[in-house]
């Protein structure tokens, strides 16, 4: 058995490797295929040394799968192995913390009002940087979860103000009105989160939260909570829909969140309405509830207070919305399981009326509108019928035939086809862990992407392990799937990846990506996606591209440049398909130390 180094060159191949080749080939004639999965270099596997791997710039993945010489059959006539890597520069270090469509600078020049400045304003194409973010000077990775989740080089105090008492008090609190326990509430909305501390907290509890605020004019919040290990992005309510689909939550939360939930003729409930599960809850704490007792320390008048909370339980009622309990300065509200009832009810009620043209989840740059988004029918008359399909308890939820799926809903998309893909990403998971060790390390990593999550199957393989995923499915998909996503207990948001995402630098420790460069092509550039890539990815961070392997090797050129380690290797079912997986590691650098 040879052991077998990189090659210094892709387009040199060794007389061994030569044959090595030769072998495979002939086997697999004589077996017709029987040797398929095996691969044609699997006799020769041996993988990269301990050696070559301590004289790599920065820890790469272990590799024990071969790394296939693709450049020679993929390069044109006038492309030579030899050809210069172009570099790309890094940009200054005041761009270290650069949100590219939350700039400050940029929102400067939009209305104030009901925030619209704070939304996403991206740079047009000649306006997007074309430099590599650095980290600050010093900067350090996180520590490993769970010690995150209250040290992120500074001391968290169980909660901050939002929670005098401490979050996990607070989530006990809540506890006691709503069942948390017995797995019918597996996902969250946190508006106006600070670090989210109640994200932070209700993990221990299976729950995961998606928390977000807007950008901060001075201390980034939501940079803190992607620090601690928390779900996190940068989003506000203002005049567009929050970048998720209908139906998507079991519970939305706010505390002290300082959002007007009263005024505009209720729009912002009516966008809490949208997205929770029916049978959901909605949990409000902090002014103006019991402001009876607590108006003195709120520095507001009675007369205000009561006016805010007159309008929000109005707005309440008009969405059919019951009251469930207030205690002390918390306040639950449950949506109905269907709108039987309340569409009787609109006679009287008249306001918000249902929305007849909208597309429930579409929401990447959707306007908000003054209607009620009506539910899926239901067959019978029973209030308790829950439409659009009752789910499962996590954890059987996970793998559970979604709604979506089963009602055939989803153009193309079988209850069949749902098994099939969560089986592949099992496997491809257990493939993606022999070729890079860090993935397989319990606590390696915390903050993954999933750049085209489909049906959340890449997740899914991962919901045993210490960390947690954000599912994107791009706008420009040929369906929409984030739903499903969320019928299964895992969390996404929508984005197109010609724009930047709304997070800070440094988000994530680990990034898939799946066809994305394919599904992309002639949209827009390969290396503005690479770029903002490189802009969210930690340093020492890992990337897994999966794409044919023509992209492949144009996407590697562009890496090349961008101080990143990479290897082609094969995809799970052997050196004969066109799909190939690079695998890639970004290396530790930094800002230059300040001048004294």
């Amino acid at each position: 058995m040879a052991n077998y180094r990189w090659p210094s060159k892709l387009s040199k191949l060794s007389p061994r490797a030569k044959q090595t080749n030769l072998y495979g080939v002939i086997i697999v004639t004589v077996l017709c295929a029987a040797s398929y999965s095996v691969g044609i270099w699997k006799n020769s596997r041996g993988g990269i040394s301990r050696a070559s791997l301590n004289s790599l710039p920065c820890t790469f993945p272990n590799i024990t799968s071969p790394i296939l010489p693709f450049t020679p059959r993929h390069t044109s006539p006038s492309e030579t192995t030899t050809a210069r890597v172009v570099q790309i520069p890094s940009c200054g270090v005041e761009f270290s913390e650069y949100t590219p469509c939350e700039s400050v600078s940029r929102s400067l020049s939009f209305p104030r009002d009901r925030l619209i400045y704070r939304e996403r304003h991206c740079p047009s194409k000649d306006e997007i940087l074309r430099c590599r973010i650095p980290a600050p000077y010093g900067y350090s990775v996180p520590f490993r979860w769970p010690e995150s989740r209250d040290v992120a080089w500074f001391l968290f105090p169980g909660g901050g103000t939002m929670f005098p008492r401490g979050a996990d008090a607070y989530i006990g609190e809540i506890g006691r009105l709503i069942n948390l326990k017995d797995g019918s509430v597996r996902t969250a909305i946190d508006t106006g989160c600070g670090v989210a501390s109640f994200g932070a907290y209700l993990m221990s509890r299976n729950i995961v939260t998606m928390s977000f605020a807007p950008r901060d004019t001075h201390e980034a919040q939501v940079q803190f909570a992607l620090e601690r290990g928390v779900p996190a992005i940068l989003g506000v309510l203002a005049s567009i829909r929050l970048p998720f689909p209908a139906r998507a939550f079991d519970i939305a939360h706010c505390s002290r969140c300082l959002i007007p939930w009263g005024q505009y003729n209720g729009t912002y409930l009516i966008e809490v309405d949208r997205v929770l599960r029916p049978g959901g809850y909605w949990i409000l704490s902090g002014p103006p509830i019991n402001w009876q007792r607590q108006w003195r320390g709120w520095e507001r008048t009675k007369d205000d207070l009561n006016s805010e909370q007159s309008q929000i339980e109005r707005v309440a009622r008009s969405l059919c919305w019951k009251k469930l309990a207030q205690r002390e300065d918390l306040a639950v509200w449950q949506k109905p399981s269907n709108h039987i009832h309340c569409k009787r009810n609109r006679i009287a009620l008249r306001r918000p009326p249902f929305c007849h043209r909208t597309q429930p989840d579409h929401a990447w740059y959707t306007k908000l509108e003054q209607c009620l988004t009506p539910l899926p029918e239901v067959t019978g008359t029973e209030i308790k019928e829950v439409a659009g399909g009752k789910l499962a308890r996590w954890p059987e939820r996970l793998n559970a035939v979604p709604p979506r799926i089963k009602s055939g809903s989803l153009q193309g998309i079988t209850v069949d086809d749902f098994v099939s893909n969560t089986e592949t990403w099992q496997t491809r998971v257990s493939y993606y862990k022999i070729f890079d060790q860090q993935l397989a390390e319990t606590g390696r990593y915390r903050n993954l992407l999933d750049m085209n999550a489909y049906l959340g199957g890449f997740a899914s393989a991962l919901v045993d392990d210490p960390v947690w995923v954000m599912n994107v499915v791009p706008v420009e998909a040929s369906v929409n799937t984030l739903g499903v996503i969320y019928e299964r207990g895992l969390i996404g948001t929508y984005q197109n990846w010609c724009e930047a995402m709304s997070t800070y630098p440094r988000t994530y420790d680990f990034i898939h990506a799946d066809s994305v460069f394919s599904l992309y092509k002639h949209r827009c550039d390969m290396e503005d996606i690479l770029l903002e890539m490189d802009r969210i990815l930690r340093p020492k961070g890992s990337v897994i591209i999966r794409d044919d392997i023509d992209v492949l090797t144009k996407v590697k050129k562009v890496t090349d440049g961008m101080q990143w380690e990479g290897r082609i290797g094969d995809h799970e079912k052997g050196p004969l398909e066109r799909e190939k997986i690079l695998f890639l590691v970004k290396e530790y650098w930094t800002a230059p130390a300040p001048d004294q």
